[in-house]
């Protein structure tokens, strides 16, 4: 199923003025930026059990919370911390997803340490390069892939919380590292 605005072909799920907008700029598009993957791998485990609609709502309050995803100070947040983000009514206030987000801090400080980089560490696992995915319909796009069982054991193997696999997989279609853009898409052939 695609959305329609004015002559253009989207994605199904890109139907409200805030998702529309996502799509058209974001979804999709490769990220390289540190401090933009993990602020997506925030928000992808923040959505976990809700709709990414929720997230995109709450997205400016999350960056306002959470000292625009500076990895150093949220690696040092403490208990006090915590249980001021769980009295913000613009995020999640969900206690255990909250300290995955210190946790993950951490473990992204430490990866960026080993491999100089977490860009240098998460695109291996699609090679370096975006996978170009030919699906038809939403029905066809997978919730998880063998590279995002791959990337959900290893993240895990170093401490990362709220990455299963389909996280992980939603994370990988948000920066770009699956083109899972429908064939009919105008998105589709812009960032392939």
């Amino acid at each position: 199923m695609q959305a329609k605005t004015s002559t253009l072909v989207r994605c199904g799920w890109a139907r409200s003025e805030l998702s529309i907008e996502y799509h058209d700029k974001e979804w999709g598009v490769p990220a390289h930026d540190d401090c933009t993957l993990f602020e997506f791998l925030v928000l992808e485990g923040a959505q976990a059990g809700l709709s990414w609609e929720t997230i995109l709502k709450k997205r400016a309050n999350y960056r306002a919370a959470l000292d625009n995803f500076d990895l150093a100070r949220i690696a040092n947040y403490d208990g006090r911390r915590l249980n001021s983000l769980l009295q913000n009514p613009g995020i999640i206030r969900n206690r255990l997803k909250l300290a995955s987000t210190v946790q993950n801090a951490k473990g992204f400080l430490k990866v960026q340490k080993e491999f100089g980089s977490f860009d240098e560490y998460v695109w291996q696992f699609v090679g370096g390069k975006p996978r170009q995915n030919d699906w038809r319909s939403l029905k066809q796009i997978p919730t998880s892939t063998p590279q995002s069982d791959v990337m959900s054991r290893d993240l895990k193997k170093r401490g990362f919380n709220f990455v299963g696999s389909t996280i992980c997989y939603a994370f990988m279609q948000a920066v770009g590292m699956v083109n899972d853009h429908l064939l009919s898409c105008f998105r589709r052939q812009q960032i392939g």
